[in-house]
């Protein structure tokens, strides 16, 4: 454990550190990550809207902070001397539920912002 005060510098590197080992040892972390720079493409492609980027921003930027913090419990709860405890079952379940909560309102902003230009596409509507 560091004593003392972090510059910024450390501050930033211990950030993109945990990045980095919810990445390397998250399988559905690096999922999140994947849908994410497709939405981005997709974003690109489609020319959507200042707002609409937005919209998807906050909801890719949900998704991701909610793996992190959702991994940071996991690893916190596996922890060397942790036992099975019920309250501990319940943080873990929780802190799931606080990811699929996120996913599901991105996949709604999704739908929202990408569905009637997808059907516009393939001719079943127009987006405009």
């Amino acid at each position: 454990m560091r004593h003392g005060r972090r510059t910024w510098q450390r501050k930033f590197a211990d950030a993109f550190r945990g990045c980095s080992r919810a990445f390397r040892s998250q399988s559905s972390f690096a999922v999140h990550v994947t849908v994410a720079v497709v939405v981005v493409a997709a974003a690109a492609w489609f020319r959507v809207t200042a707002g609409e980027w937005c919209l998807l921003a906050l909801a890719t930027g949900g998704v991701l902070g909610a793996e992190v913090f959702n991994t940071a419990i996991e690893s916190l709860a596996r922890g060397p001397g942790s036992r099975r405890h019920p309250r501990l079952r319940d943080a873990l379940d929780m802190a799931s539920a606080a990811v699929l909560v996120a996913a599901t309102t991105a996949v709604v902003v999704g739908v929202v912002v990408f569905g009637p230009r997808l059907l516009a596409l393939v001719g079943l509507g127009d987006w405009n």
